[in-house]
């Protein structure tokens, strides 16, 4: 049924989708673990955030057109959250990336969190800052280094770089700093610029070449290369693509499972963009309270 799924035309839009759907992913499980509340509307809501600027409502769509079809075909028995895990798993498969499972589960949080997604590393991180930002989470270095080559694919806006045109901290090749005070002469410019110079569409281990030859877009990125606790990683991943997607899908995997919420703890919304109501909560297939307690795989 899952492979059906992922052929729908949703998952094949534009080259935006994939990565989108992958941020969407990160977004949610770091703020207060993998519990869907990135879809939640509201005002304010976590997707008005600073953090989530340029959030894709084209990719949040798609989860939600992934959750009618499938409660339309297996009843309400899968969570927005665990849909969300799917679908950036499924992104990064189509679009040249590692095939792996991911467990199941997951209940759908009733509440979103507005200071929560003040825990988003920003792109201007140095190394340092980044470890110490998912230590307390007992992701390791190799953890990290794996995780941020989710900008092997993707864009992003000028606010978000416009450090990296002029920066002394990490190098930059030149060629590369023209081209980014072209596309954004000034840091409001609306425009947006490729995170991989070399395959952007393709999830790829690219991104570790162009971090060895100072064309990391963000200065989170470049320092990677820079810092002896990470410069090794780097290079064995630019090295061997087999070793960046094994730590990845391992990574994916650990982060999949932050404060997760099972049994009673959460719910299986009806539509992922609004909590359930006290009526929605109790038509829920039986099977539903038999608690998965992430034991389930696809």
């Amino acid at each position: 049924m899952w492979k059906g799924i992922t052929k729908a035309p949703m998952f094949k839009q534009d080259s935006g989708q994939a990565p989108a759907l992958l941020r969407i992913f990160f977004h949610d499980c770091f703020v207060q673990g993998c519990d869907g509340s990135i879809l939640l509307d509201g005002s304010p809501n976590e997707k008005d955030q600073a953090a989530n600027i340029g959030i894709r409502p084209e990719a949040l769509q798609t989860i939600e057109d992934l959750r009618s079809l499938v409660h339309k075909q297996c009843g309400r028995v899968v969570s927005c959250a665990d849909l969300v895990v799917l679908a950036a798993r499924e992104a990064v498969s189509l679009s040249g990336g590692p095939k792996f499972p991911v467990p199941l589960g997951r209940k759908d949080g009733l509440t979103f969190s507005i200071n929560g997604t003040g825990n988003l590393p920003p792109p201007s991180f140095r190394t340092g800052k980044l470890l110490d930002t998912f230590a307390p989470r007992k992701f390791s270095a190799t953890d990290v280094v794996a995780l941020s080559g989710a900008h092997t694919f993707g864009r992003a806006h000028c606010s978000t770089f416009f450090n990296r045109i002029n920066q002394t901290g990490t190098p930059i090749d030149p060629f590369l700093a023209k081209n980014l005070s072209t596309t954004c002469p000034t840091v409001q410019s609306p425009n947006t610029a490729v995170l991989d110079v070399r395959t952007p569409n393709v999830f790829d281990n690219k991104y570790y070449v162009n971090l060895a030859n100072s064309q990391g877009l963000f200065t989170s990125d470049q320092d990677l290369f820079s810092d002896s606790r990470t410069k090794g990683i780097v290079n064995s991943f630019a090295s061997d693509q087999k070793v960046f997607f094994d730590s990845f899908a391992d990574a994916v995997v650990k982060l999949s499972q932050l404060d997760v919420l099972t049994g009673k703890q959460g719910q299986i919304r009806a539509k992922c963009s609004v909590a359930n109501t006290k009526k929605e909560s109790l038509v829920v297939t039986s099977v539903v309270e038999e608690d998965m307690d992430l034991r389930g795989h696809i």
